[in-house]
């Protein structure tokens, strides 16, 4: 055979061998992904939509009489209520308190949950931070983060009170409604959330 048509055939060969790989390629991973499961806290399919202030997000600034932002109007009523009159007292003190997230939806709970997974690189670290959403104070409209620090601090020493309590040791700035504080102080701290009865299958929640 002459040689350039056995260059042909090898280049038709080497054709036909790239057509057939492309044919059997695997297809493009889905976006609805699964990042794991850990005692019944499920990371569950990724959010398609862009997530903002209706699903919890609030601007710089916000406090706890903002009653135009979900994150803040969604809020449990009686927390809501507790969290008012201690603003009102603290701000006789030079103390704003603001808010940095309340209220938020199930699908935003499962953005913080993976962004925590990216940053410490395991659910299991992720959740003695971000709490799964079907386990979350925060999705219930149970709970809020204050800041700054100092209005932090501020509902720290004075937040039993109006019976509202830090509840973990790594979140300084996460309170909970606890209606008994007035009398008998907050309870004793967790470490984490990992360690809150609440955030396991067992609790029942």
């Amino acid at each position: 055979m002459p040689i350039r048509w056995i260059r042909v055939a090898a280049v038709a060969v080497v054709i036909a061998a790239i057509a057939a790989a492309l044919g059997t390629r695997q297809p493009a991973p889905s976006s609805r992904t699964t990042a794991g499961e850990i005692d019944g806290a499920v990371v569950r399919s990724e959010h398609s939509g862009a997530l903002g202030e209706a699903d919890g997000a609030v601007p710089d600034g916000t406090t706890v009489f903002d009653n135009a932002i979900p994150g803040v109007a969604r809020l449990d009523a009686a927390l809501l209520s507790a969290l008012r009159k201690a603003a009102t007292d603290a701000a006789g003190s030079g103390v704003e308190l603001r808010v940095d997230s309340g209220w938020r939806s199930p699908e935003y709970q499962e953005q913080l949950l993976r962004d925590a997974i990216a940053k410490y690189g395991s659910l299991t670290q992720a959740l003695r931070w971000v709490a799964a959403p079907n386990r979350s104070a925060h999705v219930k409209g149970g709970a809020v983060d204050i800041g700054p620090s100092g209005a932090a601090a501020w509902l720290t020493e004075h937040g039993a009170t109006y019976g509202l309590c830090r509840i973990y040791a790594n979140e300084p700035w996460h309170f909970e409604l606890r209606p008994e504080a007035g009398q008998h102080g907050c309870p004793s701290l967790y470490a984490d959330p990992t360690h809150d009865p609440r955030m396991h299958a067992t609790a029942g929640r």
